[in-house]
């Protein structure tokens, strides 16, 4: 959304307008609140917010089934693992980059 001179609106006309622009945020505007010149909050509707919360959870849900279904894929080629052996290889190489640290 491209945003207008209107929508710009320094703190210190932000305190002394809160009432108006809540209403007309609520209406549907947007507003950009500027503090010393640089933006600093916005102003949105709740009905906004809750969109644009209820979008970033699909957003991860939709990684979270990207990589199940990469893992289902990998299981499906055979580049499988026991934890167990996982695990003791993660260890092992911590403990090689310890030591490798420690000699520097």
């Amino acid at each position: 959304m491209a945003f207008s001179a209107k929508d710009i609106i320094p703190l210190s006309q932000a305190r002394a307008n809160l009432s108006e622009l809540a209403d007309e945020v609520s209406a549907g505007a947007e507003k950009i609140i500027t503090k010393n010149g640089e933006s600093y909050v916005a102003m949105i509707s709740v009905d906004k917010l809750d969109r644009y919360y209820r979008m970033e959870r699909a957003r991860i849900h939709l990684e979270l089934l990207a990589d199940v279904d990469a893992g289902l894929a990998d299981i499906k080629a055979g580049r499988v693992e026991d934890a167990r052996t996982a695990m003791a290889g993660i260890r092992q190489r911590r403990a090689e980059a310890r030591k490798k640290s420690e000699e520097q």
